[in-house]
């Protein structure tokens, strides 16, 4: 949603950005390119590789970009460290990127056989093989329902604790085994992958990403200029849910700063969706920071 993020973000006068999961920098890119010679912006990204690739990428734009390896839970030290104070456009890409899921040995998809990883940021202790291998059945049961709103989470949970009383699961083709075995013939050859739902779940408990989305909203609207804007993708139902509750509070407050930009999230467009299947459940909920008189 490239076209969708240039259109709330870069604003005449805007000059100072924040990338909360800059990635592969292909919106930075396209931000620095279109704000002009005199805009900022500081990249964060849990993946060190990624970091690595965005350095490079966008190494012509010299002393403008800052990359930080990092969450983005922290951003105001980020932005402190990085010496900006307030900003004017904040992006929040979240999910997982195209060379993420490309590349077995990361764990992250089940269309390939690697080892069962999918930490975001490497330096983690904890992998999705320590959470399959060790928590209790009832625990992987709530995990696979809440974070993958898995209708036969009991079912599998119980299929991945009679599997692993053999042999630790280790990787990721393992692991679907287990899912297509617990799972009903028909549910096997679904429209969507019978291991999708799973494999979210465990990804997501891995980088407990839920878990501070709410707080690092909060701080990036602390964060914006007035007139300043946020833009946040998410790709499920989960994420959306917690960023269209977190906009509407904020912005619902008495003394509130922020007005929603869009009342209804937006969606990719019938020519990105064809051309990029992995986008069409994206959403994009963009806000503006205000001044009470603003309002009024």
């Amino acid at each position: 949603m490239l076209e969708e993020v240039l259109f709330w973000l870069v604003q005449e006068g805007s000059r100072a950005y924040l990338d909360c999961t800059v990635g592969y920098s292909g919106h930075a890119e396209k931000i620095l390119e279109a704000s002009g010679p005199n805009s900022r912006l500081i990249g964060l990204d849990r993946d060190e590789v990624a970091i690595a690739a965005s350095r490079e990428r966008l190494a012509r734009f010299g002393s403008r970009v800052l990359l930080f390896h990092g969450h983005f839970v922290d951003l105001k030290q980020h932005l402190t460290f990085g010496g900006m104070g307030q900003v004017d456009g904040i992006l929040f890409d979240l999910g997982i990127s195209s060379p993420q899921l490309e590349e077995p040995v990361r764990g992250f998809s089940f269309q390939g056989d690697g080892p069962l990883d999918m930490r975001m940021d490497q330096s983690m202790s904890e992998t999705a093989a320590d959470l399959v291998n060790r928590w209790p059945e009832a625990q992987l049961a709530d995990t696979i329902f809440q974070f993958g709103e898995e209708r036969f989470s009991r079912r599998i949970a119980r299929a991945i604790v009679h599997a692993r009383e053999r042999y630790p699961l280790a990787t990721t083709k393992e692991l679907v085994s287990v899912i297509e075995g617990a799972v009903p013939a028909n549910y096997r050859h679904g429209r969507l992958h019978c291991a999708t739902r799973t494999f979210q779940a465990f990804r997501i408990a891995v980088n407990q990403e839920l878990d501070c989305l709410e707080p690092a909203l909060r701080d990036a609207v602390d964060m914006l200029s007035p007139g300043g804007r946020l833009c946040v993708i998410s790709f499920h139902s989960l994420e959306d849910r917690i960023v269209k509750h977190t906009l509407r509070t904020l912005s619902s407050a008495d003394d509130s700063a922020l007005v929603v930009l869009t009342k209804k999230p937006q969606v990719p467009s019938r020519e990105e969706s064809g051309r990029n299947p992995r986008s069409r459940s994206a959403k994009l909920r963009a806000a503006q920071r205000v001044s009470r008189e603003d309002r009024l």
